[in-house]
């Protein structure tokens, strides 16, 4: 889904943007839709995604309300995005400008914009990264302005297959990476066997927050281990 080479640049960002867009408003579509379903506000949904413009989190926050309530959905939310941390890093020798500008221009780090960006050695494509989130970011904010204002059923998204566009992105980001790292492989197998032995027993949000819990006491148990 994500072709991080051919054309670069500007032109190359926005031709990456173009095909992740289109899934981006169909997921975003979804999200205003069981947002609605679930009583939530058009306009601050609408409000929500025009300023976190974070999938994983708002869809955490999301299910997690409706299972787990507000804690456990700030939790889960945050650990989703604590990704973006590393993440920021990695890009930052390739931004321009003082630490404000820097700061702007890291606003264009979102999962896919990233991978496409990425050129190896640890240098990525800054016209690229912020091309192909300029159009994904707009593509998010509408999406999720006609599926909370239209109040359309989220039967589509089973019909459609919507539903597995969002896992579907991140299994295939977590294939990459466990192919070549035996410890994110560790990683992924604490996460899953967590994740699917709480969801018997807790809702959806409190196993997501439990199963992200557990990715991360093994993620740091190495650089534990190595500083000790």
């Amino acid at each position: 889904m994500v072709d991080s080479g051919g054309t670069s640049g500007w032109r190359g960002g926005l031709r990456v943007g173009i095909g992740l867009g289109a899934s981006t408003f169909a997921l975003a579509i979804s999200f205003g839709a069981l947002a609605h379903a679930q009583g939530w506000d058009p306009l601050l949904t609408t409000v929500f995604s025009l300023v976190a413009f974070s999938g994983s989190a708002q869809f955490a926050v999301l299910t997690t309300f409706a299972g787990g309530g507000g804690l456990a959905a700030i939790g889960s939310a945050t650990l989703m995005n604590a990704r973006f941390l590393p993440m920021g890093s990695a890009a930052a020798a390739s931004l321009e400008g003082g630490r404000l500008r820097r700061a702007l221009e890291g606003q264009a780090v979102v999962d896919a914009s990233w991978v496409a960006a990425y050129e190896g050695e640890g240098r990525f494509d800054r016209a690229k990264l912020m091309a192909a989130t300029a159009v994904q970011w707009p593509a998010w904010v509408i999406g999720t302005a006609i599926g909370a204002y239209v109040g359309m059923s989220t039967d589509f998204l089973d019909r459609w297959g919507l539903d597995v566009i969002f896992p579907a992105f991140f299994l295939m980001l977590l294939f990459d990476s466990v192919r070549e790292n035996s410890g994110a492989r560790l990683v992924a197998t604490a996460a899953a066997l967590v994740g699917a032995g709480m969801v018997y027993v807790a809702p959806p949000g409190v196993a997501l927050l439990a199963s992200s819990a557990a990715a991360m006491v093994i993620l740091l148990g190495p650089s534990k281990a190595a500083t000790s």
